[in-house]
């Protein structure tokens, strides 16, 4: 199984919809020398044109979803940047540079103090302290 198979799906299915009609074209016209050359009184190549013209249409219909999918995704991703892209884009080179947190600019909240942590391992002043062993 193909790992990028995923990927390369919409690819595959344009490409399907623009050469099957080619293909369509060449089996149907050989199809059609066979008929005229072994039975000329009985006209079979039409059925396989039928055929052909119904695979012709599911490689548009496929093609035709394809591009009404990445449609979506476009506008939806290019609502999204708009409505956060610069901020978004903003928080998160201050946050890389250290000026501000996860949640948001260090300036909008008020300064909390910063919480002790006891280091209670190798630390028996400070068990004692706490209160954990007398």
């Amino acid at each position: 199984m193909n790992p990028f198979a995923f990927v390369t799906a919409p690819v595959q299915t344009l490409w399907n919809a623009v050469a099957q009609p080619f293909k369509a074209l060449f089996v149907v016209g050989l199809c059609y020398f066979i008929n005229r050359m072994t039975s000329p009184e009985t006209a079979w190549w039409h059925w396989v044109a039928l055929g052909m013209s119904i695979a012709v249409l599911v490689a548009w219909a496929r093609a035709f979803k394809t591009i009404l999918l990445l449609a979506v995704v476009f506008y939806v991703g290019r609502w999204i940047y708009r409505r956060y892209g610069d901020a978004a884009k903003a928080r998160f080179d201050a946050w890389v540079n250290g000026t501000e947190s996860a949640s948001g600019p260090a300036q909008a909240h008020p300064a909390k103090a910063p919480r002790e942590v006891l280091r209670l391992i190798d630390n028996d002043a400070a068990v004692r302290a706490a209160g954990i062993v007398r």
